[in-house]
């Protein structure tokens, strides 16, 4: 299994408590957020992983190098931002499977990526989308889906009770992001209108989830992986 790992975020809102580091380099209890990400995959069973690399990517090269924990590490450079998708898109060139991963690097969300994957394969789903259930939230947007799991619609952040949000964490077919161009985001112009095709479903996991990019979630995670690799 291969996964494209989204780590070319500025950290704008977390400027006051963490400087000069793309945001998935932001220490957490010592480490950079991105290895626990980047763990996570492993324990999965990825096997080669694409970082999708741009403001200050000097400082992940350095620190992941060309493998990590012995798996392969390739870097896709984005020159300018490409967004999302555009950063997807220029990834899949250097991975070799049918089907890749790509996950957000400043969100750490431990998916189920075996099952996520037999799902996809087993229903011949283009696109998979690992959405996550909480309660009294106004951070997120949700994602809606009907009883076979096809998303039917994306709603805009507001105060929910409950309800499902975008985890950050896909299972794509390669080619889904043909005819898109080189520059667009995934959340916003690719994944509406998959699901208006019928092309993209959901996969409801429960795992822990945190969002690093705001100062009040990144102090939790502090907390959340205080002695977890001491």
């Amino acid at each position: 299994m291969e996964a494209i790992v989204l780590a070319g975020g500025f950290g704008t809102r977390l400027a006051n408590v963490v400087k000069d580091v793309p945001k998935p380099m932001a220490p957490v209890c010592g480490k950079p957020f991105l290895e626990y990400v980047l763990r996570a995959l492993l324990s999965e069973g990825v096997g080669h992983i694409v970082l999708a690399v741009g403001y200050k990517k000097e400082c992940i090269i350095e620190k992941f190098g060309s493998s990590f924990l012995g798996v392969p590490i390739d870097y896709s450079v984005e020159e300018t931002p490409l967004y999302t998708g555009g950063a997807v898109k220029q990834a899949l060139n250097l991975c070799e499977g049918n089907r890749v991963f790509a996950v957000n690097g400043d969100t750490y969300y431990p998916v189920r990526l075996r099952e996520m994957r037999r799902f996809a394969e087993d229903e011949q789903i283009p696109a998979v989308m690992a959405v996550k259930r909480m309660e009294a939230f106004s951070r997120y947007g949700t994602v809606c889906f009907d009883p076979a799991r096809y998303v039917t619609s994306f709603q805009e952040k507001r105060f929910c009770t409950e309800g499902y949000i975008n985890g950050g964490v896909y299972d794509l077919n390669r080619n889904i992001l043909e005819g898109f161009p080189d520059v667009f985001s995934l959340e916003n112009d690719c994944f509406p209108r998959l699901a208006e095709r019928r092309e993209l479903r959901a996969f409801c996991d429960d795992a822990e989830f945190i969002d690093i990019g705001i100062p009040e979630d990144y102090l939790i995670a502090q907390k959340m992986f205080h002695g977890v690799l001491s």
